[in-house]
C-alpha cells in the first residue's frame, strides 16, 4: 500500500462503494471520517469542509465554531479527481503562500459497480523548505495516510 518516491508519498486502497459514493463522501462527508484528533484548532473538531469548487477552501470547524484552513481546492472533477493544496507547515499552522503548499491528488477509479480503487498521492513536499522532512514524515507514518484512508474505507461501506 505505500510507495515513496523522493518528495512523493502514494497510497492506494480499494474501498467497498461505487465510484460516485466514494468521491461524494471524501469530499461532502470530509467531517464524518477524518479523524477527530487530527485538528489544528484549539478547540476539538467538529466538522472538516471541502468546498466543492476550484478556488475553494478544505478548512476545519472547531466545536467553538472557529475555522481553521488547511488549503484550497486546486482541481475538483467529480467523481474522477480532486486537487487540493495543502497549507500546512512542520509545526500544523496555516501558511497562506501557494508556493509553499505541497499537494495531494486523489484519484477515484471505478473498480467494478461497488467498488473503488482510491489512488492518493501528496507531492512537492519541498515547497515546504525546512519543514518539508517533518511535513513528509508525519504523513508517510503509520498514522498518516494509511490510518486516513484505513476510516475513510470503514466509514464509506458503512
Amino acid at each position: 500500500m505505500t510507495q515513496q518516491i523522493g518528495t512523493v508519498v502514494r497510497r492506494t486502497i480499494t474501498v467497498a462503494a461505487a465510484q460516485r459514493r466514494a468521491f461524494d463522501v471524501f469530499t461532502t462527508q470530509l467531517g464524518s471520517w477524518w479523524p477527530k484528533e487530527f485538528h489544528i484548532g484549539e478547540a476539538d473538531m467538529a466538522d472538516f469542509v471541502v468546498e466543492a469548487k476550484v478556488g475553494g477552501r478544505w478548512y476545519e470547524v472547531g466545536v467553538d465554531g472557529k475555522e481553521c484552513d488547511t488549503g484550497r481546492v486546486t482541481a475538483f472533477d467529480p467523481p474522477d479527481r480532486l486537487v487540493l493544496a495543502w497549507h500546512l507547515n512542520g509545526s500544523w499552522q496555516y501558511d497562506p503562500d501557494p508556493a509553499h503548499a505541497s499537494e495531494v491528488e486523489v484519484r477515484f477509479i471505478a473498480a467494478g459497480p461497488a467498488q473503488t480503487r482510491i489512488e492518493l498521492e501528496h507531492r512537492n513536499f519541498d515547497r515546504h523548505g525546512t519543514d518539508a522532512d517533518a511535513v513528509r514524515g508525519s504523513i508517510d507514518s503509520p498514522r498518516g495516510w494509511d490510518y486516513c484512508l484505513d476510516l475513510f474505507a470503514k466509514y464509506v461501506a458503512a
